[in-house]
């Protein structure tokens, strides 16, 4: 899950396994698998960013850090 923050600056979250396409035009706009789309202030890079982190936050296993993986 990303947070993000709509246009009228309500924070929302978005599950990151569900995004289909973020897109700016020039608004970022965030269209998921379900048809829904969010209109949001964060930049492209920065959902790109965030989803990148989720992902890799998933695959860490609980208690691990970073000095841990890689030994």
């Amino acid at each position: 899950m990303i947070k993000v923050t709509r246009l009228n600056g309500t924070e929302t979250v978005i599950n990151a396994d569900l995004i289909e396409s973020v897109e700016a035009t020039p608004d970022t706009v965030i269209s998921l698998t379900t048809g829904h789309r969010f209109v949001v202030s964060e930049s492209v890079d920065e959902v790109v960013a965030r989803v990148l982190a989720y992902r890799l936050a998933c695959r860490r296993c609980p208690g691990q850090d970073d000095s841990e993986e890689s030994r």
